[in-house]
């Protein structure tokens, strides 16, 4: 075989959602910043991600992360990738990064109940994750998040398809349109997932149109990623557990709760007075397995959020990309089949 790309990864998921792994240290000229790293790789070398994500290495809702270990003040930093481009922040990801680290790490070998913390580098800023893990072997990731806001509350908008629509935007990492299931007539429990998703899509291709996003600090950070529907309950109610689907990049469904949505809900949540710092809560997304979050500490402008998660490792994989392979940039399924007239 004529190789032309080789890439060794460890896949994982959290709570159902996938995280492809590489080391990326080699692929890339050293940068200062993660910010710089995905600037470059999403302008100049983004074949890297369409091979990992793309079909037929990867799927449509394939998530990944490439990692790099030699950044300054951070154990590593990473670039989150999908089907679609580039994350600015990924909390299931990062609670299995903070796995991964667990697994290089020696002293655990020498500790019967382990726990130490690292710092990841993001793009939208550096989190600690907080690693845990019994003698048993269970091994339990936190991560504090960067400073997160409401960005706008009770916002209208008339969207085809759907009429008047009530939603809050909320930045956790990355911004998010919220708003309960019920508000467009739809049941969260009982309507099909693909209904949810079509909504989803079409709250997020009108707002990116229509509602501008300026990030206070980075211009790269300065867009909708998704939509997140939710069940009746807040972060605020007395059952201490709510639920979440979150439909991001375009179209890709998250099959855990969402770190980094997690983090936007509860900063929607204690802008709106419905729950304060110290209160533990339960997300569960698509896959039933939860995050458990809690509001550290508010003030004015921003909160920081703790999300606590498990993640799995369920591969380690060699791929390749062979020299002549007409699909070796991967392949994205289309709308329509109109390429195939004759």
């Amino acid at each position: 075989m004529n190789i032309a790309h080789r890439f060794d990864v460890d896949d994982m998921h959290t709570a159902g959602e996938p995280v492809r792994i590489l080391r990326a240290d080699d692929l890339l000229l050293v940068q200062d910043d993660v910010l710089a790293y995905r600037r470059l790789l999403r302008d100049s070398h983004d074949h890297i991600r369409q091979a990992l994500m793309l079909e037929p290495r990867g799927h449509a809702d394939m998530y990944g992360a490439l990692i790099f270990e030699n950044l300054k003040d951070a154990d590593l930093g990473a670039v989150f990738i999908h089907n679609s481009g580039y994350s600015t922040m990924c909390g299931h990801a990062t609670i299995a990064l903070g796995r991964w680290l667990y697994e290089q790490d020696p002293e655990k070998e020498h500790q019967s109940h382990y726990a130490k913390n690292f710092r990841i580098q993001c793009p939208c800023g550096p989190v600690e994750a907080h690693v845990s893990a019994t003698e048993e072997g269970s091994v339990t990731t936190s991560f504090d998040s960067v400073g997160c806001f409401a960005e706008g509350l009770d916002e209208y908008a008339n969207i085809p398809g759907l009429g008047d629509v009530r939603y809050d935007i909320g930045y956790g990492g990355a911004y998010y349109a919220i708003l309960p299931a019920s508000s467009l007539g739809l049941d969260f429990h009982e309507t099909p997932v693909a209904k949810l998703r079509e909504v989803a899509v079409m709250i997020t291709d009108h707002l990116r149109k229509t509602r501008p996003i300026k990030h206070p600090d980075e211009a790269d950070l300065s867009f909708l990623y998704g939509t997140i529907l939710t069940d009746d309950r807040d972060a605020g109610h007395a059952s201490g557990h709510t639920a979440n689907l979150c439909v991001f990049a375009q179209g890709q469904i998250d099959r855990s709760p969402t770190g980094s949505g997690v983090c936007a809900r509860l900063a929607v949540d204690q802008a709106k007075g419905l729950i304060s710092p110290g209160r533990s809560v339960r997300f569960s997304g698509l896959s039933g397995q939860p995050f458990s979050a809690e509001i550290m500490h508010a003030d004015t402008a921003q909160i920081k959020v703790r999300v606590t998660g498990q993640s799995f490792f369920y591969g380690q994989s060699r791929l390749f990309v062979e020299a002549g392979d007409p699909l070796g940039n991967g392949l994205r399924i289309p709308h329509s089949l109109s390429a195939l007239k004759t």
